[in-house]
This record gives C-alpha cells, sequence and structure tokens, in this order.
C-alpha cells in the first residue's frame, strides 16, 4: 500500500471534484474525524516527554502574528474582506494531523512535530475563537458570548483530543499502547477528511461562486504565494535549528479540512476557497516529496 502513497491525496482532490455534490452530506462527519486523527497521533508519542522548542515557538509566533497582519494590509490595502478572511485562515490554520506521519517519512524528528502538532493545535483553539469575535459572522455578539460560542465548538475537537490522550498515558498504558498500533491509519483518515471538505468547498462553489469569479482567482493567486512563502520560510527557520524538513513540513503543511470547516462556519464560506486552493498546492507538493523520497530509499 505504500507504494501508492504519492497518488492518495491526488486522488482524494480529484474525487472532491467529481463527488461534490455527496460531500455536503457528509459534512457532519468533519468533527469526528478531526479528533479521530488529533486523538491517534497524541497517542502514538509520550506527551509527558514533550518539550517546546524554539523552532516551534518562532512558528507559533509567526502564524499568531501574521494571520491577523495580513488580514488587516489585504483589506486595507485592496478593501477585499473575503481575501482578507482567506489569507486570515489559511495562514493561522493549524498543521494538519499527518504532518507526522510524512515528516518522519522524509526524515525529520518524531518528537519536534508531535510537540508542535499539540501546541499548534492548542494555540488555534484559543486564538481562532478570539479572531472570529471581531471578524466573520458572530461580530454581532458580545465578545464574550462569541468567544465561548466559538470555544465551546472548536475546543473539544481540537483541544479534548490532547486531554483523552494525556489521561490514557497517565491512568490506562495499555488502552493507549493498544491504540498506537494504528497511528498510521491517520493518513488515510485525512485524505477521506479531504475529499469531504474539499468536496464541500466546491460544491459551495458551484452554488453560489457565480459573479465572485475575480475573488476566486485572487484567492487561488494569493493561495499559492502563501503555500511557497511557508514551506520556504519554515525550511529556512527549520535549518537554522538542525531540522530543515521539520520547520518547513510544519508551517507549510496546513489541516486544510480543518481550515475549511472553521471558514464555512464562522466566516464567509467562500473564503474556504482559499483553502481548498492551498489544499491542491501542498498535496501535489507532498506527493512530490514522497515520490523523490521513495525513489532515493529505492536507489
Amino acid at each position: 500500500m505504500s507504494k501508492f502513497r504519492s497518488y492518495i491525496l491526488p486522488g482524494a482532490i480529484v474525487l472532491g471534484l467529481l463527488f461534490h455534490r455527496w460531500c455536503s452530506v457528509l459534512a457532519f462527519l468533519s468533527p469526528y474525524l478531526i479528533f479521530t486523527i488529533l486523538f491517534l497521533n497524541f497517542v502514538a508519542v509520550d506527551i509527558r516527554k514533550l518539550r517546546a522548542t524554539p523552532l516551534s515557538l518562532w512558528l507559533l509566533l509567526f502564524q499568531v502574528i501574521a494571520s491577523i497582519g495580513c488580514f488587516y494590509l489585504v483589506n486595507g490595502v485592496f478593501h477585499n474582506e473575503l481575501v482578507a478572511q482567506g489569507l486570515l485562515i489559511g495562514v493561522l490554520c493549524p498543521v494538519a494531523a499527518s504532518v507526522v506521519i510524512i515528516s518522519c517519512l522524509l526524515g525529520a524528528d518524531r518528537a519536534t512535530v508531535t510537540e508542535y502538532t499539540i501546541l499548534c493545535n492548542l494555540m488555534v483553539s484559543v486564538v481562532a475563537p478570539f479572531y472570529f469575535t471581531f471578524i466573520g459572522v458572530h461580530q454581532d455578539l458580545s465578545f464574550w458570548a462569541s468567544f465561548l460560542l466559538i470555544f465551546r465548538k472548536i475546543g473539544p475537537t481540537i483541544a479534548l483530543p490532547f486531554f483523552v490522550a494525556l489521561f490514557l498515558q497517565l491512568f490506562w498504558k495499555k488502552g493507549n499502547d493498544f491504540l498506537c498500533k494504528y497511528k498510521n491509519v491517520t493518513f488515510y483518515v485525512w485524505a477521506f477528511l479531504l475529499f469531504v471538505t474539499l468536496g464541500q468547498t466546491i460544491d459551495y462553489i458551484f452554488i453560489h461562486g457565480k459573479g465572485n469569479g475575480l475573488n476566486i482567482l485572487l484567492l487561488g493567486i494569493f493561495s499559492v504565494f502563501t503555500c511557497a512563502v511557508h514551506f520556504a520560510l519554515g525550511k529556512w527557520i527549520g535549518k537554522k535549528y538542525g531540522d530543515k524538513m521539520a520547520g518547513g513540513q510544519m508551517l507549510g503543511q496546513k489541516n486544510t479540512a480543518m481550515g475549511i470547516w472553521m471558514a464555512n462556519t464562522y466566516l464567509n464560506p467562500l473564503a474556504s476557497v482559499f483553502l481548498a486552493f492551498y489544499s491542491v498546492w501542498q498535496n501535489l507538493f507532498n506527493s512530490w516529496q514522497i515520490w523523490r523520497h521513495d525513489r532515493a530509499v529505492g536507489r
């Protein structure tokens, strides 16, 4: 099955395009799939031994500042809040849960990537509700009412897997060890989640995209630029801390399925097109990296 890995993610994209009408019906599965992916990744590493590294802290700081900075810059210069929202969610979007699998396959350190995955998702579970209180569809509510409403929906999906995994490692090691055997399943669950969320966005474009061609084009242009910057900047920072591959994947590989879900729920749903495009670019790049790695190993 491993020899087909480089084709699974592009396949999920193509299937999302072909069967987009069915994806809206399956959209309710997204939070549960996200929980499953995060949970299986967290049980696979000893959470108690993880420590925040300077590499992780720099990348987290970049996401927090650059996401809100890009929103106000684009909205202020181009007066286009839709594209600005796309950039906001695109930069803030947490690292993909499958980053551990792909990064380790490409030679990155598992502990570093897992630690960042935990910190990044916990960060987003707090920062995203804060940003969405004054950007998006809940601006009519008071700050705390909006924050608590959004946190109640995002928190269980993103933060709860961490605490459940920590509980198992502290009080039921046998259960944790049993679940560790299925950690590689996350790659395929993520591919299915990508199919569902991407298909949902494509379906939304078919229904509401008429008259928004320019915005969709701008979202596509900004997404490919952002994707290139994320991977390049991440590799540059990672190289300074001795793990170039980890840095590139941690910043560049986004959980676009989760980002699309948040955009569809809390922002203008058309902003999710940014992450739909981003998903194509990052998965084509990752597929190329996996193909190049497997070819080098084969030699």
